[in-house]
């Protein structure tokens, strides 16, 4: 499978990313392997995670890196595979925090859970919008100097916050961030588009689309609110049942009939369409989800499809 580069950096991923929050919450450690063993098996090597994943479960997080690093340990697979995880976002134990004490702290504990020595992308999760620029900043550059952190990503961060944050690095000589994921998707496309996508090309970002099927909707797997208790994550997907979400799934249901393959796949394949982005983040809770994403890298969307998709999608 070919591999793309983070940004202008000499790590290479697959142009999948798996979303590692369903460890440790819909997903039991048994299954957590089965479905990571699948992932890698289909060609796939990066896996994103976050410290505080699944805080909602157990109050706290942890449990999606101790899978991960479990995992990694039974495999003996770590040089093989690019991991991301987070830090910065809230528990019930702590609020959002990017401070210096905050962030080394928390890598300390996440390279413990995930047996590794090193990160090899480390995201701003959450921004606590109090911490100066700086002093975040500096907290990363320590880390990358000790070795322990490799690249820099943010993620639910103002353009303000980031634009400040390139022109701090810039005026110390400290590195900067080097990757985004924002939420970005068929049904989700003004926020990213609009506010972002200059930011992406004038630092030469890698764009890694969180919720990029949508929690699930882009699969076709809701249509209705009968069908919102498929799963725990159902009631997410209600504010689509509109006339556009109607509009995009058919829009969905004719391309992939085109190409004999599922609306999933489609969808993923028109993120990957776009330039600026590398590898969307997928989660799945079945080996066959795992096998929808991969066709996804190997589906070309025609001009056809594409302005297709486009014009259903818009607002």
């Amino acid at each position: 499978m070919n591999k793309r580069p983070i940004s202008t950096s000499d790590i290479l991923v697959a142009p999948i990313n798996f979303g590692g929050n369903v460890f440790g919450w819909t997903l039991d450690k048994s299954e957590s392997f089965r479905i990571l063993d699948a992932f890698v098996g289909a060609g796939f090597n990066f896996i994103d995670t976050a410290n505080t994943y699944p805080w909602w479960v157990n109050g706290t997080g942890g449990l999606s890196e101790e899978i991960i690093g479990q995992w990694m340990a039974a495999r003996k697979n770590r040089g093989a595979l690019v991991i991301a995880t987070k830090v910065g976002s809230e528990t019930k134990e702590h609020p959002k925090d990017v401070s210096r004490a905050h962030i080394l702290d928390q890598a300390e504990k996440s390279l413990k859970r995930l047996q590794t020595d090193y990160i090899d992308l480390y995201y701003t999760h959450f921004d606590d919008e109090k911490t100066p620029v700086d002093e975040t900043m500096a907290a990363y550059h320590h880390l990358i100097q000790a070795g322990t952190v490799r690249l820099l990503g943010a993620s639910n961060i103002s353009v303000d916050r980031l634009t400040e944050s390139f022109s701090s690095c810039a005026s110390a000589g400290l590195p900067t961030y080097q990757a985004l994921q924002p939420h970005y998707n068929l049904v989700e496309r003004a926020g990213y588009e609009g506010t972002y996508l200059p930011l992406v090309r004038k630092h030469s970002l890698s764009v890694f689309p969180y919720f990029s099927l949508a929690r699930g909707f882009l699969t076709g797997k809701y249509r209705s609110t009968d069908d919102l208790g498929k799963s725990v994550r159902g009631g997410g997907v209600k504010e689509y049942l509109n006339d556009r979400g109607f509009r995009i799934l058919q829009a969905l249901d004719d391309v992939s009939d085109k190409h004999n393959t599922k609306p999933a796949t489609v969808a993923l394949a028109w993120l990957l369409s776009k330039n600026e982005v590398t590898a969307p983040i997928v989660s799945a809770t079945k080996v066959e989800h795992i096998h929808d994403m991969a066709r996804a890298p190997e589906l070309t969307l025609d001009a056809e499809d594409l302005d297709r998709l486009d014009l259903d999608s818009q607002l």
